[in-house]
């Protein structure tokens, strides 16, 4: 039997694949439909489900419909969701201490080194100067590199300004 390789997912990722941004879309859809082929396990923290409700940094709430579709992609058989438990908390404390890594952030980064995952996904520049620093073996931090077809449909379509 074949081992799948397995990929740590944080928040960002999940909502540039999910809301189609177009700077994040390809290169997340590509590790998305690796998942779907079942090559790959996409592997994220409970936390994730708390931080996929709104629309980046924006205060408006998704439809309750794009709820259901979230909350259905969650269903899939290649995304595992990990708790929060103490010892995440107790090593993401000592991130935040060690590293100024903002609370949500040290979550997802606790949750992949203590599952021993060897890759986190992420688009955020403060955890990607951690790459090759954390863990052992060391956490690789990086932008999902996995190219994807990019004219599949998305929970969003982005919306074209005045200039467009």
């Amino acid at each position: 039997m074949a081992k799948i390789d397995r990929v740590y997912w944080d928040s960002d990722c999940f909502l540039g694949y999910l809301k189609g941004e177009r700077d994040k879309i390809g290169i997340c859809r590509g590790t998305a439909d690796r998942a779907q082929e079942g090559d790959l396990i996409i592997i994220t923290s409970a936390i994730t489900l708390i931080e996929v409700v709104r629309l980046q940094k924006q205060p408006v709430q998704l439809s309750a419909k794009d709820a259901r579709k979230i909350a259905q992609f969650f269903q899939n058989p290649y995304i595992y969701v990990h708790n929060v438990d103490s010892a995440v908390a107790t090593l993401a404390r000592q991130l935040i201490w060690d590293h100024n890594l903002q609370q949500r952030d040290s979550i997802h980064v606790a949750t992949a080194l203590l599952r021993t995952i060897p890759k986190l996904h992420t688009f955020d520049e403060r955890l990607l100067k951690l790459n090759g620093k954390l863990g052992n073996p060391k956490l690789c931090i990086c932008r999902p590199e996995i190219p994807g077809q990019m004219d599949l449909g998305s929970l969003y379509e982005e919306k074209k300004g005045p200039d467009a």
